[in-house]
Formats: C-alpha cells, sequence, structure tokens
C-alpha cells in the first residue's frame, strides 16, 4: 500500500475496498471509489489515472475510518453525510430517512400538474421534496412540516446549505394548515407495517427512523390520514402527490375514491413499481 513517498491511492483505495468486502458490502471496489470521492472531493479517475501519487495520512485514517463503519453496517449515506436528491446534495444522518431515488418521481408528477401557489411538503425529513420543489417550480411558498423535531433540525441545515427559501413548519401531517390554504400536497409517508418493518434489511432498520417508516397494523395510517385531511386543506381542484407501497398501491387509490378524491391514478417509478399516488380534489367538499 506504499510507494517510497508513503501510502498511494491505488494502494489506499484497494485496502479500503478489501475492508468494505470483509464486511458484506455488495460491490466494494464501486463504493471505495465512492467514499474516495466524497470524502476526498477528488474525482474517482484521479486514484485510477495518478494511482501512485502519495496520500496524506490524514485523509487515509479518514478513509479507513469511513470503510470501517460502512463494514459494521453503516448506511453509505450516513457515512459520507450527504445524499444526492435530483439537484441537490443534502446532508443526511439518523435524524432522518435517507432519500431514495424512487421518491425523486414525485416532484416531476406534481411540478407536471401545480407548477405554481402554495404546496406542502408533509412528513419532510431531510426536506428533500420541499428544497426540490422551491427550487425547481415558480411557487408562492413551499412549505415543509415534519412532527420530529430532529428531522426539522436536519431540514434546516439542508435549507441553509443550499440557500434555498422553503418554510419548516413542525406539527402532524396537515393539522397545522388552515382549511383551503394549499394548491398541494406532496408527501413520503410511513407505509410499512411493523412487521414489515421487522424483516428490513439491518442498514435500514438499525439506523432509519422507525416513526418514517412504520405507520400502523395496516401500513396505511399516515396515508388515509392524508387523503382524508388533504381534502380539508386544499382548494377545490387542488392536488395530492404521495409515495405509497407498490403492495398497498390499488387499496390506496380505492381509499382515495371512497373519500370522493377526482382523477385518480397510479404511477409506476424508475424501477417499474406502482409507487405513486396522485388524485385531484373535487369542488365539492
Amino acid at each position: 500500500m506504499r510507494s517510497d513517498h508513503g501510502l498511494t491511492r491505488g494502494g489506499l483505495l484497494e485496502g479500503v475496498a478489501e475492508l468494505l468486502a470483509a464486511g458484506g458490502v455488495a460491490e466494494p471496489r464501486r463504493e471505495a471509489f465512492r467514499l474516495w470521492s466524497e470524502l476526498a472531493g477528488r474525482h474517482p479517475a484521479d486514484a485510477l489515472l495518478d494511482s501512485g501519487a502519495a496520500v496524506p495520512e490524514s485523509l487515509a485514517v479518514v478513509l479507513l475510518d469511513a470503510a470501517g463503519r460502512r463494514a459494521r453496517g453503516e448506511p453509505l449515506a450516513h457515512v459520507t453525510g450527504q445524499i444526492g436528491f435530483r439537484r441537490l446534495v443534502l446532508r443526511s444522518d439518523r435524524r432522518a430517512l435517507i432519500p431514495r431515488p424512487e421518491t425523486e418521481g414525485l416532484v416531476d408528477l406534481l411540478l407536471e400538474r401545480v407548477p405554481s401557489g402554495r404546496v406542502a411538503d408533509v412528513g419532510t425529513g431531510t426536506g428533500a421534496l420541499a428544497l426540490s420543489l422551491a427550487l425547481e417550480g415558480g411557487f408562492e411558498q413551499v412549505v415543509g412540516v415534519d412532527h420530529s423535531a430532529d428531522a426539522l433540525s436536519l431540514a434546516g441545515e439542508n435549507r441553509s446549505l443550499t440557500g434555498i427559501d422553503a418554510v419548516l413548519v413542525r406539527g402532524d401531517l396537515c393539522g397545522t394548515f388552515a382549511a383551503g390554504s394549499l394548491d398541494a400536497l406532496v408527501s413520503n409517508p410511513p407505509y410499512l407495517t411493523r412487521c414489515e418493518y421487522a424483516t428490513l434489511d439491518p442498514s435500514v432498520r438499525d439506523w432509519e427512523p422507525a416513526e418514517a417508516l412504520v405507520s400502523g397494523l395496516s401500513g396505511l395510517d399516515a396515508t388515509v390520514r392524508l387523503l382524508e385531511d388533504g381534502r380539508r386543506v386544499l382548494r377545490p381542484g387542488g392536488w395530492v402527490a404521495i409515495e405509497v407501497d407498490c403492495t398497498r398501491a390499488e387499496e390506496c387509490a380505492g381509499r382515495a375514491g371512497e373519500l370522493g378524491w377526482d382523477e385518480i391514478a397510479i404511477h409506476a417509478d424508475l424501477f417499474g413499481r406502482e409507487r405513486y399516488l396522485l388524485a385531484r380534489r373535487s369542488a365539492t367538499p
């Protein structure tokens, strides 16, 4: 791992990959290069094109420590402290659910229907959806609401980090909003049962907040409450866009129909799974 001038890039990356492989990490070499890129602030190609270049011992300590954490099961986004979401790079840690690529589709679906006005991201977590909508839309106001003070603290850090204007409010789902005050609601609510949560991979179950994943015996408590109270807070013609569990998508659509929503549709995510529920508030109460 050392050259005549000390630790080399190639040797360090090899050692990091070996640690990751020993911990059972899938694609250890790929993750080793990602750790290099994000923690060293260098392009992955630098380690390939100049593998014999010396590496400061301080950087080697940081990378090897990160590899050890990852090998012990800590999520990559927590190890690096950041996660990409659409056009943003956000801070990520145990205070909120790690934003997933499939959640990004909610932004496109909502912007196709409601590009302006006042929108709320319910259960904002890291602030990923709220900040993306504020950046990409033409909204008068974007509000992120969460009942977790820890999550709101993280969302506030991401707001400062990105410099994007969004209002952050502590509250329980739609309870903080006045009747008819919003043009759209977007949410990635918890949607797992307790049994489903127990079977999750430890990298999720042991590191991400259960309250952001579990929603009652059926997994539908938060989704149904959003559909119920969403009709109160949305103006007539307003839209709701909710991420749902693919195994219960049709059931969620049925609940929306029972509650009087119009133009109900289920959309697939980038992996082809039924993931998004879109519905429009009817003109009648």
